[in-house]
């Protein structure tokens, strides 16, 4: 299956976490792999550790033929130099994914593996920990991996190897491969997000749908696209999930109870109370996460059991801190308008942090829909105008602060580094949202919420969700009771 490889170069395009789990499988098979990227360091780093190396514009000029196949990181976009050229030249370019499918159907690391595939604009990382957690309650030797953090090459790896995988896979991951047939695979939801890698919604859509290709699909009915993509489903059976009265085939809530209508006539899983994070979005990932194991045969006594020893984690609606009766709340994990939105209505009265990079999706229809929630609105980051303007437009009468990333006073030698390296100096990024902090607080009174739900990406200040998520908690345990409500 994978013997194609053997004695043959195969270049590992992007020498990131997935990039580094492919070395030694190729070694195991006997190809040769060789490292590309676009960062000096990071072909350093791999040449460091005996990698041979192929810096990108070399690659202009080299003879294709030679290498038999390119596995790509999820990131890099298709039209991207290097693997345009790969595909123009006839040579096969697969994902890390797709290339974890292959090795473990070529039995390399022991019997094939159950994959459970978790995907959707929001709830994926919740949902991959829920089912993990159902899996382990049931003892089934599993693991949780893919773009939860742990690479599938890795997982396989493992000794003893786990019989389960609860795969949790992003819309890149999932269009680079597309060999990937799972066990159960769900689409939580579909909802304007990385628009600018995929080129519009339609393609984002079907990449998710990918999910759907297996022995049974999952989708969440609530949702109009995922619930749309069941018409599309190449599954041999395609199920629902929905917050509501289930029909039979589906899986859903009545008085307060998790029920099962798809894989038997009525199973009660859990109570509504008991699902962490509570509300409606933590109860569709717990349905979601019910659908995939239920469809492995796992006994309902073990989803409950599943379900009630998982705990948010962080930086996923996580309350930091609650100060004079205002509560300062971490959902730097929104980082899209879908999810901010979920985030949002879980509160009555909100004061919102929110700004970073779009990456092309709309803000209009959320302001819309969370204007009445809105005390006061505090903004930072590339995309804060695109936010600002849908605010006036749609929220008029809801105070609003733009903060620029740059005006503040001692920040000189963070923006002298800043022009000197030309990367982002992190600790202008931590003095931003400081700021917010502080000026969040001065809008807040007894019985409201400081959400950071940033709707956006973090890349454009801060290294990544967690970091953002980070400094915003480390600028809460600043606050004093003098900071709340100086504004009112």
């Amino acid at each position: 299956m994978l013997e194609f490889l053997r004695g043959r170069e195969v270049l590992v395009a992007g020498w990131g976490v997935s990039g580094r789990s492919l070395i030694a499988p190729l070694r195991d098979i006997g190809a040769r792999p060789v490292v590309t990227d676009n960062g000096a360091h990071a072909l350093a780093e791999a040449a460091e550790l005996g990698l041979d190396i192929a810096p990108a514009p070399e690659l202009e000029n080299t003879d294709w033929s030679r290498f038999a196949l390119v596995i790509t990181s999820p990131g890099w976009r298709p039209d991207s130099p290097v693997l345009a050229s790969a595909v123009a030249e006839g040579i096969p370019v697969w994902g890390d994914v797709e290339f974890a499918w292959w090795v473990d159907q070529a039995r390399l690391y022991g019997p094939v593996r159950k994959w459970l595939v978790i995907t959707g604009t929001n709830g994926k990382t919740t949902t991959t920990a829920m089912t993990h957690s159902i899996l382990r309650a049931a003892g089934i030797p599993s693991v949780a991996c893919g773009n939860i953090g742990l690479p599938i090459l890795d997982a396989l790896r493992r000794s003893p190897g786990p019989q389960v995988l609860a795969v949790e896979l992003s819309s890149f991951q999932l269009h680079w491969a597309p060999s990937v047939r799972p066990e159960a695979g769900v689409v939580l939801n579909v909802a304007e997000d990385h628009l600018d890698w995929h080129g519009g919604l339609d393609a984002y859509a079907a990449a998710k749908s990918r999910a759907l290709l297996g022995r049974i699909g999952v989708v969440g009915l609530d949702d109009p696209i995922a619930a749309g993509l069941a018409r599309r489903s190449k599954a041999r059976r395609t199920i629902g999930f929905r917050i509501g009265v289930p029909a039979d085939g589906e899986l859903g809530v009545v008085d307060g109870k998790l029920l099962d209508r798809a894989f038997t006539k009525a199973a009660i899983l859990a109570e509504s109370k008991e699902i962490s994070p509570p509300g409606p979005a933590g109860i569709a990932d717990a349905l979601a996460a019910a659908a995939l194991t239920r469809a492995i045969d796992v006994a309902p006594q073990f989803v409950r059991e599943g379900l009630v020893a998982h705990k948010v984690g962080p930086h996923r609606s996580a309350l930091v801190r609650e100060l004079g009766g205002v509560e300062f709340v971490d959902d730097s994990k929104a980082t899209n308008p879908h999810a901010a939105r979920s985030s949002i209505l879980g509160h009555q009265h909100v004061i919102w942090l929110a700004g970073g990079l779009l990456k092309g999706a709309g803000v209009e229809d959320l302001v819309e829909e969370v204007a009445e929630r809105l005390v006061a609105v505090v903004l930072f980051g590339a995309d804060a105008p695109v936010i600002a303007a849908a605010l006036a437009r749609h929220a008029p009468e809801v105070p609003v602060l733009e903060l620029d990333t740059r005006d503040h006073s001692g920040m000189g030698q963070a923006l002298m580094n800043e022009a000197i390296t030309g990367t982002p100096d992190y600790d202008i990024a931590d003095a931003v949202m400081a700021r917010a902090v502080r000026e969040a607080a001065a809008f807040a009174g007894p019985g409201d919420t400081v959400l950071l739900a940033p709707a956006a990406a973090s890349l454009d200040m801060f290294t990544d969700y967690t970091h953002r998520g980070r400094s915003f908690a480390a600028a809460v345990e600043e606050l004093k009771d003098e900071d709340l409500g100086r504004r009112l």
